[in-house]
């Protein structure tokens, strides 16, 4: 690792409130990569968790583009972006680290890897027009009234959909840091995440955000991964995400935590060196036989 090289990078985003910059890392390996991968943030996750996987995939000769959503972070950048939606993230964020990558490696294949909401981006066709392959993890159509067991859809339904908008009229923000949800979310996100988590199919049945067509006309194939144990990922609901994946061909795949002799892996685990470590070189082979093919 000592070999890899971490440079940061601001990657422009042309808003529908203005311009601004995604902060972000370029990792490379220590020789000319042969390969771009570009990771895609989850809600309410600093780009810092990404680092470790970031650092594996450098080494195996990919150059890594990591970075985190406006907004994500303290109470500072969430009130600063407070009108950010998540939609904006999925459209706007996502859009302009796929084309900084595209433009900074004209040469190169490009993967992209979303964790949650970056891959409900990626499926909805915002990482870039060159893709060759997308991994995705822990990615679903979560409706909060499927959530099992009871006691995590109480935590969804009252802890954000009730407190969660309640904190966030008093405090200008969401103050996810505070109740252990992660970091602190600009206010507007915070407002659409909890209206598309309220509906069935999620922000499939959002009419002002045209999900459906956009999933359907991608092509690009896909890996989905998901783990046993994860209450908001579910096979059923990662399932019914990929379903309506009408062109892009569909590789499914569950790891249970006795594969990689852990208690528990979640929704975040599969990110994490001490958690899935043993997981990684799967993802990465998947990735780097579809750059092959490129």
């Amino acid at each position: 690792m000592d070999s890899l090289l971490k440079q940061d990078v601001r990657i422009p985003v042309s808003s529908r409130s203005g311009s601004s910059d995604l902060v972000g890392h370029l990792f490379l390996p220590a020789a000319d990569p042969h390969a771009v991968l570009t990771i895609h943030p989850a809600t309410a996750t600093p780009e810092r968790f990404y680092f470790s996987f970031a650092e594996a995939a450098a080494a195996r000769g990919f150059a890594v583009v990591t970075y985190g959503f406006r907004g994500v972070g303290d109470r500072r950048a969430a009130r600063t972006h407070r009108h950010i939606r998540m939609r904006d993230w999925i459209c706007e964020d996502v859009a302009a680290a796929g084309a900084w990558a595209e433009e900074r490696f004209p040469d190169l294949p490009h993967t992209a890897l979303g964790h949650s909401l970056g891959g409900h981006a990626l499926l909805l066709g915002s990482g870039g027009q060159r893709l060759c392959g997308i991994v995705t993890i822990a990615t679903a159509m979560v409706a909060a009234r499927s959530i099992a067991p009871r006691s995590e859809r109480w935590r969804v339904e009252v802890g954000l959909g009730v407190f969660g908008r309640v904190a966030t009229r008093v405090c200008g923000y969401m103050p996810a840091s505070r109740v252990g949800l992660g970091e602190d979310i600009p206010a507007a996100a915070l407002y659409e995440w909890t209206d598309w988590l309220r509906r069935p199919h999620f922000f499939f049945d959002d009419p002002s955000f045209d999900a459906e067509a956009r999933a359907a006309r991608l092509r690009t194939p896909v890996l989905a991964v998901g783990t046993s144990d994860d209450p908001w990922a579910t096979d059923a609901f990662i399932d019914a995400l990929t379903d309506r994946l009408r062109l892009a061909p569909v590789t499914r795949r569950t790891v249970d935590p006795t594969e990689l002799d852990a208690t528990s892996i979640g929704h975040h685990g599969l990110m994490r060196r001490s958690v899935a470590a043993d997981a990684w070189p799967e993802i990465l082979d998947w990735l780097e036989m579809r750059a092959a093919e490129e």
